[in-house]
């Protein structure tokens, strides 16, 4: 792959080291607090939007940052710091890379800003895709969006969505043609204080507990017809060549998934590094029968192990993030094979940092019994393990696996 490199450019290295620092001094100290209380950490975005951190300024020009490196570096640091807080001041980018992705330039002009507010006065955003009885399965969807003299009116329960019924923008995956699939489906833009849409059942999880996951009710919810991402003239051109059968282009929720799994699996590796280092710095420090833990082959092989996929996660994803940037094709689904590796690398390389600390890391003086549970749902959501080996197997055999 000519033009790839490993060696970040100056402006990466800064923002990188910028970003590190105040996931140091003000994520860090903050997350054991946060995970404990369960709620959004307001006061941690609040600072992060004072500094400009939280901004749509400062996350687009790292989306648009030429090697495809500077959000994937980003994220694996602010996770570095922690996971639900880094989760909660980022959540935000998925409903704009959807919007993005598949609105139009007015659009995106109009609702982008919206999502993510000013220093002054935050905002969120949150996407909307899976359901109680449609969770990987998007072809599954049953939230159903009517045309109706103008305007959409969506009805529908989602389910597991970040920022879900607190956000001021929902981007929300309607069907609007059931017989049709994942193909008779589009995304609709319902704007801050819409009637009919609240929050349900907001979760209590097992990790990430600073970021908010909820359910998101919508009951007859009329929004108007500039608010289907892309236009009606487009969904109704698209939807006319699946009934002739003819092929539509893919499907927007999937190309939102895809296009993002390089920076979720970013996260996982920041959630990963950060286990490894403290159990190195902890096998440095702990003595037993009159030596340092880390002098045992048993603990130095364990942390080789440890550093070495960690590395081999990172490349992956840098590689994914490269070759979105340059639009070259995932050929062999290497957006799924970054979120792949990531995820299960942040959930053995967790587990492993407990085991070195022993007892002690089963408690929660130390911060490794979070990075586990925090690690867990890397190989749940944005797709499961199974579905990205599913991706996966299609595109290494060309063949409908099942």
């Amino acid at each position: 792959m000519s033009g790839f490199s490993l060696d970040l450019s100056q402006d990466v290295i800064e923002v990188r080291d910028w970003v590190h620092d105040f996931a140091r001094e003000v994520i860090r100290p903050a997350g054991a607090e946060w995970d404990e209380r369960e709620e959004t950490p307001w006061p941690v975005i609040q600072e992060a939007a004072k500094i400009g951190l939280y901004s749509l300024d400062f996350f687009a020009t790292q989306w648009l940052e030429d090697s495809g490196l500077g959000l994937p570096v980003v994220f694996e640091e602010l996770f570095w710091g922690d996971a639900g807080i880094g989760l909660s001041i980022v959540g935000t980018c998925l409903a704009a890379a959807a919007l993005s992705g598949n609105g139009t330039p007015e659009q995106a002009g109009q609702w982008l800003p919206e999502m993510f507010g000013t220093e002054n006065d935050v905002k969120l955003g949150a996407f909307c895709a899976s359901e109680p009885d449609a969770g990987s399965d998007v072809g599954a969807i049953r939230t159903r969006a009517v045309y109706d003299q103008g305007d959409w009116v969506i009805n529908g329960v989602k389910t597991w969505a970040t920022n879900g019924g607190i956000a001021d923008v929902h981007i929300v995956v309607a069907s609007v043609d059931p017989a049709l699939g994942t193909r008779g489906q589009a995304s609709f833009i319902i704007p801050p204080g819409t009637p009919g849409l609240s929050m349900g059942q907001k979760f209590k999880k097992h990790g990430i507990r600073a970021s908010h996951t909820a359910e998101v009710v919508l009951e007859d919810v009329r929004v108007p017809g500039s608010c289907l991402l892309g236009g009606k003239e487009k969904l109704d051109a698209r939807l006319a060549r699946v009934r002739n059968g003819e092929r539509a282009g893919e499907q927007a929720a999937m190309r939102t998934f895809e296009t993002t799994r390089p920076t979720v699996a970013a996260m996982a590796v920041g959630i990963a590094r950060a286990a490894f280092e403290y159990a190195r710095d902890y096998a440095r420090e702990r003595e037993q029968f009159g030596r340092r833990i880390g002098e045992n082959q048993a603990i130095a092989f364990l942390l080789a192990d440890m550093a070495t996929r960690v590395d081999v996660a990172r490349l992956m994803t840098w590689r994914a993030a490269w070759m979105a940037r340059q639009g070259k094709r995932f050929e062999q689904a290497e957006g799924s094979m970054s979120k792949l590796v990531a995820g299960e690398t942040a959930v053995w390389v967790t587990e492993q940092a407990i085991q070195i600390l022993g007892g002690a890391g089963y408690t929660r003086e130390h911060p490794v019994e979070r990075f586990h549970r925090d690690a867990k749902i890397y190989t749940i959501f944005e797709g499961t393990s199974e579905i990205q080996r599913l991706i996966i197997g299609r595109a290494v055999t060309g063949l409908q696996v099942r």
